[in-house]
């Protein structure tokens, strides 16, 4: 069978692309989810392409070291690739591997974490954990950032992802990715905003979904009239939606109508309700993160007598139920806003045994409060930059046991090494967890353990 795509031909000012199609075997998955080949000696990377197949492409840019380019036909198919789902899958970047299936998705993901913590690291997990993954496929993301444009060849406004490789608004009708309670309302909020008279003065939307509410929050460059006003307010109560406006900063974001919403999420294991706002950082998959949640504990295991340290700890997704399991947990964050929210969360759920701090932790901590205590264990969950900066102290806090999440394998692979190699942790366990379907994002969690002896 021959799979024939919609040709997307970039531009590259820098030397002419070959106008003509050209055929290639792929050999690799990249970490972006494209396919690997190599044409006259020069490595391509092909967007819609798997491992194993043969396809023809079309060339989008030429850099210095690579190629890029997009199928336009797999000639000889591999045996995970499916039908995408999404019309928009060829054009929008939203998704990079619809075209695998779900189950080769994660093994592809698997594989990119272990080869990262061996060719990285140097190390190699005792264990390999079993992939994590929910139920749900689609529908599962509550939180997104969507562009805005006016386009007036169109005659309308775009609201969606960007097109891969591009600054323009991909043209959707719908997302199969994002919570139905938005994907589906991606024309109409087009609509909406082509209504407003300041329609292109509106970049993007900030989407929020907990568990009974939904946020969507405009940004603003120019204040709305009255009648901008009435009209998202009549589509709020249409939708069942609240809507947000933000005309500077996020701390500058307000409800429309003044009445916040009640955006929460449950942990039910742990008999815990996180409660946020539109702007703080949750996990995009629910389902995925009570999964994790959960698995974090059972390895990290919390005993009655244990105290806990928690860093970069948001607002206590980990915090609160750790302190259902442990004598005491000391949370760890640098947004003093989230330190407070997260205060809130313990008292909200009746927590007593968590403390909350707020600190820089790549800056010198060596004068914080909670760095003159003892810890038995530790739960880490960096952004995409890692946690190198606190790592050494860790072993001086007396930590037996590190439980690290991750959002980025080359950085955990990183932290890996020192662990291992200069701290005296071994890597007892490691795996994956598929946060992001259909994207080449990696998610994973890892447990260390202090060597006997070190």
């Amino acid at each position: 069978m021959v799979w024939r795509f919609r040709s997307v031909m970039g531009r590259s000012r820098r030397k002419k692309l070959p106008a003509e199609p050209m055929q290639a075997h792929i050999e690799s998955l990249s970490q972006d989810g494209r396919g690997v080949t190599r044409v006259a000696e020069k490595t391509v990377f092909v967007h819609g392409a798997l491992p194993g197949e043969e396809v023809e492409f079309r060339y989008t840019k030429s850099r210095r070291r690579y190629d890029e380019g997009v199928t336009t036909a797999v000639l000889r198919s591999a045996a995970q690739r499916v039908e995408p789902r999404c019309a928009h899958f060829a054009r929008c970047g939203g998704c990079s591997l619809q075209h695998l299936s779900v189950e080769a998705q994660i093994e592809v993901k698997q594989r990119s974490l272990i080869d990262a913590l061996l060719h990285i690291g140097g190390v190699e997990p005792a264990r390999v954990l079993p992939p994590l993954q929910a139920d749900r496929h689609w529908g599962y993301r509550r939180k997104a950032r969507l562009g805005v444009r006016y386009v007036a060849k169109k005659g309308r406004v775009l609201v969606g992802f960007r097109e891969r490789g591009s600054s323009f608004i991909t043209d959707l009708s719908v997302c199969e990715v994002l919570h139905p309670k938005v994907g589906v309302l991606l024309p109409r909020l087009g609509v909406l905003i082509h209504g407003l008279s300041i329609r292109e003065r509106i970049p993007q939307i900030e989407v929020a979904v907990g568990d009974t509410a939904c946020v969507l929050v405009f940004r603003v460059l120019d204040p709305p009239s009255e009648a901008d006003l009435d009209r998202l307010a009549g589509f709020a109560q249409e939708h069942s939606v609240a809507v947000y406006l933000q005309d500077q900063g996020p701390d500058s974001t307000r409800p429309l109508n003044g009445v916040p919403a009640a955006l929460s999420y449950r942990l039910p294991d742990f008999a815990a309700e996180i409660q946020f706002l539109p702007n703080d950082f949750t996990q995009v998959n629910t389902d995925v993160n009570r999964a994790m949640v959960r698995r974090a504990l059972e390895l990290l295991d919390p005993q009655p007598g244990d105290r806990v340290l928690d860093l970069f700890c948001g607002l206590g997704n980990f915090t609160l139920p750790l302190a259902r399991r442990a004598a005491s947990v000391a949370g760890v964050e640098a947004d003093p806003g989230l330190v407070e929210r997260a205060r809130m969360n313990a008292e909200h759920n009746k927590i007593s045994n968590a403390r909350f701090f707020a600190a820089n932790l790549y800056a010198a901590v060596d004068r914080e409060p909670w760095m003159r205590e003892r810890f038995d264990k530790a739960l880490l969950d960096p952004p995409r930059s890692g946690a190198s900066e606190i790592l050494g102290h860790l072993p001086r806090l007396g930590v037996e046991s590190i439980l690290y999440v991750s959002c980025y394998p080359a950085t955990l692979a990183r932290d890996a090494g020192r662990l291992v190699s200069e701290l005296g942790y071994d890597l007892s366990a490691a795996g994956v967890m598929d946060m992001f379907p259909h994207t080449a994002h990696v998610e994973s969690i890892a447990l260390f353990e202090r060597r006997q002896g070190a």
